[in-house]
């Protein structure tokens, strides 16, 4: 019995030992990792940026009043097109009761003074028809008539269009709103019934309406202060439109503010850009969109992914890791870098590599364990 119970024990421990073994072998064995190794070749690559922001008229002229009132009726809508001249809206006048009173008060005045001179110029009239007085003195009473006369018809002129807006109700009444521009009503901002107010040197006044060609678009956006030193007057761009897909407009640069706006932290600069318009596509004002431009250009130079760079930590200098030997071996040495412009997806190399080096990829092929990243830590941490 004593015999069978040591053989037991005997054989646990065995495999007890060997269990230990295998999980020790397992836990510190590391897979074989495989690089990958790519080429540099020879490409075109440009450096783009892209400024956001919105189409827009190259010119929107408000329409307004040249009378204060009430919206008594508006004619056209929103999307309409007009030619200068065209009838939008007709203001309804409140005259003002006090500048009335004085108005009448005025032509009240008006219609006495010609009345006084007319009494006058009748007598005098009789006597120059008889000869007793001279042609000099008739003359000048001649004139005091024609005078009052005139300022009879100017102050009921003025009454009239304190009244009702308009001395003979003719088209170009103050009170009829009409278009100045050919082009389509982007904006009607007022309705029937609302108050509005002149435009004078003191006041803008009330817009009754937006017109603006739509055949003159124009690009509005902003660049960054780190880009707009690269950017020239004539510089193509692309625009691309929210609102439209898979269409893109051609335009060219034509203004870059001298003075930059601090938004965020950042400085930036508005940029205007000239729109071919498209005819097979309608744009509205004021779609947001993208433009996108190109600000090196290099033709032929010799690149490789972006994704194959390193950076030194202490120099920040760029590196790649060059295959030698077969590449069974998997051997690497390092080699220094000079690169040149990038696209976000290859950049130019200068110096330092040739189109046969093969070059590392540090994707590795297998994942690392979190055991081994522990102990890849301590060993950074030691070093």
């Amino acid at each position: 019995m004593n015999k069978i119970v040591k053989y037991i024990l005997i054989g646990l421990l065995i495999l007890g030992a060997l269990w230990a073994a295998v999980f020790f072998i397992k836990s510190n064995s590391k897979s074989s990792i495989t690089y990958e190794t790519h080429k540099p070749f020879i490409s075109n690559i440009e450096k783009k940026t892209v400024a956001t922001g919105k189409v827009v008229p190259e010119d929107e002229i408000e329409i307004k009043p040249q009378i204060s009132g009430i919206i008594d009726k508006i004619y056209l809508e929103e999307g309409a097109e007009v030619k200068a001249g065209d009838l939008i809206a007709v203001i309804k006048v409140v005259p003002n009761e006090q500048s009335l009173n004085q108005a009448q008060g005025r032509v009240t005045n008006a219609q006495i003074a010609l009345g006084n001179t007319k009494i006058e110029y009748d007598r005098n009239k009789s006597l120059f028809d008889k000869g007793v007085i001279s042609s000099q003195d008739f003359n000048n009473l001649q004139l005091q008539y024609d005078q009052a006369e005139q300022e009879l018809k100017n102050a009921r002129a003025d009454y009239q269009i304190i009244r009702v807006g308009s001395a003979g109700g003719s088209s170009s009444a103050n009170t009829n709103i009409r278009a100045t521009v050919e082009g389509t009503i982007l904006e009607i901002p007022v309705e029937e019934g609302d108050q509005v107010i002149q435009s004078n040197n003191f006041n803008d006044g009330t817009t009754i309406a937006t017109i603006a060609d739509l055949g003159k678009m124009i690009f509005e956006g902003k660049v960054d202060e780190g880009e707009v030193g690269k950017l020239t007057v004539g510089t193509p761009l692309k625009i691309s439109l929210g609102a439209v897909e898979d269409k893109e407009l051609n335009a060219r640069l034509r203004f870059i503010a001298p003075k930059g706006i601090e938004e965020t932290g950042a400085v930036q600069f508005k940029i205007e850009g000239d729109v071919e318009i498209n005819d097979s596509i309608f744009i509205r004002a004021g779609y947001s969109a993208n433009a996108s431009m190109v600000l090196e250009k290099k033709d032929s130079v010799l690149v490789i992914s972006e994704a194959l760079l390193q950076f030194d930590k202490k120099t920040d200098k760029p590196y790649v890791e060059i295959a030698v030997g077969s590449p069974e071996e998997q051997k690497f040495e390092r080699r220094d870098v000079e690169i040149g412009i990038s696209d976000g997806v290859n950049v130019e190399i200068i110096s330092g590599l040739t189109e046969d080096d093969l070059v590392k990829q540090w994707n590795k092929t297998e994942p690392i364990k979190q055991g081994d990243e522990e102990e890849e830590e301590g060993e950074t941490e030691e070093e």
